[in-house]
């Protein structure tokens, strides 16, 4: 069986979902408390925490063989066959 490059480094991915995901938002912080009407930016921090966390756990080889199986759409790749 085949994994996907997710499945195989998790870390890596989760890394790399967390540096994408900061950086974009980095530059929109301001906006984005200002607008939620958020006036502590930890709150925006936790909401990053939070999304790493979820990524992290999407890319567990278990839980991607179970998306797989019942929520292809949301696996990492399309089930075999």
């Amino acid at each position: 069986m085949t994994h996907t490059t997710q499945t195989r480094h998790p870390w890596r991915a989760t890394l790399r979902t967390i540096f994408a995901a900061v950086i974009g938002l980095l530059s929109l912080l301001p906006t984005i408390a200002l607008a939620a009407g958020v006036d502590d930016v930890p709150l925006i921090a936790q909401a990053l925490g939070v999304a790493a966390a979820v990524t992290r756990i999407l890319a567990i080889p278990g839980v991607d063989a179970w998306l797989r199986q019942h929520l292809p759409w949301l696996a990492s790749a399309p089930a075999d066959g």
